[in-house]
């Protein structure tokens, strides 16, 4: 067939030559001299776990051909081969061999994704991501759930995927949830699995992401989406462990650890009757908030050339770099939309900018224009101005600011402003500033 093949009289001398040199499969006799074929499987497993072995055997029963997969083998032949039973032999060969190599190349993949989240992919080094990536590595290897909390675009799958693949389950399933983007009527369906004929349209059986999710971690996003029915259900499933697909009455039981995210203030929705307290425990074990990047804007340079290095190697960018007055501009915007909007500007910029540096002409026109923080003192004209009247409109806007930077967060707002959570409140009913929704 053309292999290069390599022989052995017994197992002992074989595992020497599967230990000198790769080796894409394995045929071995049951009988041999010393331990048998089987044992010979399990100790090559033990030391090459992707190579198929195929074991052969002058004596065919059923329990010898059960007792091989069991041990390991890819696949079980019966001596002698006949001429006319030569063809499936070589058929076997090579579909052993194609097993192999999709092995090895999923167990590569698997170890290429976890480097890529390991706590040192996260990028920055400013004290407040550190604090939050500190959690992260006291949390990681526990069976607890944890909720991160963080403003929409700071990172929060990077660090649910991070905390699943320094897991003991990084090996098993990371399903992914996104509970903002799925109709509230579907979810429970996504969620949980559904039975054919549960409702229209549901022509077979289906599993749903926590039975996907089996052994590994669920990553919830966006939990504060989540309807009330549905908060029920995954109440009882963070409790007692089982659920129920739509339309079945058997209960399933699944061994899954949960990460939720939000960028919701759940514990004000809970005062508002939006999310249940009891789920609110449950989830908030073991609590992670991702810092927004206006709180380690030290980070921006770090993330910037980590975006440009990536477009060169991605894509082909001739984008040299970014000039420090660029580099300034970009320190001194806000970022409302956090690392997801800077890394969306960026990737932008290399497209537009085609080569050379980046340059402030060629920011967005928000990022160019005039940091609030230079023109927040109007000029004082001939005829005078309220200066009490100024002073409570300045103080309104940066209360107004640090609310919906914070999500109206009100303890996140008081430490923006460097004011006590009591005086944020009382400045707040004194200037009549009420939430979105009440206005």
């Amino acid at each position: 067939m053309g292999h290069q093949v390599a022989t052995a009289p017994d197992a002992a001398e074989a595992l020497d030559v599967i230990a000198s040199a790769p080796v894409d499969l394995v045929l071995c006799d049951i009988q041999m001299p010393g331990i048998n074929g089987l044992e010979l499987v399990r100790q090559i497993h033990d030391v090459a776990p992707d190579v198929p072995c195929i074991v052969m055997t002058g004596y065919n029963t059923p329990e010898n051909s059960l007792e091989a997969l069991e041990a390991g083998a890819f696949w079980y032949l019966e001596k002698p081969f006949e001429q006319e039973r030569l063809d499936v032999v070589r058929k076997l060969v090579d579909k052993a061999i194609e097993h192999g190599r999709l092995k090895s190349e999923n167990r590569t993949l698997q170890r290429q994704l976890q480097s890529r989240h390991k706590f040192d992919s996260i990028i920055g080094k400013s004290p407040s991501l550190g604090r939050t990536l500190s959690v992260v590595e006291k949390v990681a290897d526990t069976e607890s759930t944890v909720l991160i909390t963080g403003e929409s675009g700071t990172g929060k799958e990077l660090v649910a995927r991070a905390l699943h693949y320094n897991s003991r389950r990084a090996e098993r399933p990371l399903v992914t949830v996104n509970c903002g983007a799925i109709p509230e009527e579907l979810l429970e369906s996504e969620l949980f699995g559904h039975v054919k004929g549960a409702f229209t349209n549901a022509v077979s059986h289906r599993e749903g992401r926590f039975a996907l999710a089996n052994g590994g971690t669920i990553f919830l996003d966006e939990i504060g989406d989540m309807s009330p029915s549905l908060q029920v259900k995954l109440l009882r499933v963070l409790q007692e462990r089982t659920f129920e697909p739509v339309g079945s009455s058997k209960t399933q039981k699944v061994d899954v650890r949960v990460i939720a995210a939000t960028h919701r203030d759940l514990p004000r929705m809970i005062q508002d009757g939006g999310f249940r307290e009891d789920l609110f425990y449950r989830l908030n074990v073991l609590p992670v908030e991702v810092p927004p990047l206006r709180e380690r804007i030290e980070d921006l340079p770090l993330l910037v050339h980590h975006f440009l290095d990536r477009a060169r190697s991605e894509r082909g960018s001739r984008v040299a770099g970014m000039s420090d007055e660029a580099m300034q501009q970009l320190m001194d915007y806000d970022w409302p939309g956090n690392v997801r909007e800077l890394e969306n500007v960026t990737e932008r910029l290399t497209v537009l900018v085609g080569e050379g540096d980046i340059e402030v002409e060629d920011l967005p026109a928000q990022i160019r224009a005039e940091p609030v923080s230079k023109t927040l003192a109007p000029r004082v004209p001939s005829t005078g101005l309220d200066f009490n009247g100024v002073v409570g409109r300045f103080e309104t806007e940066l209360i107004q600011q640090a609310l919906d930077h914070t999500h109206w967060n009100k303890n996140r707002a008081a430490g923006l402003l460097g004011l006590n959570r009591t005086t944020l409140i009382e400045k707040i009913k004194k200037r009549g500033i009420v939430p979105p929704e009440e206005s």
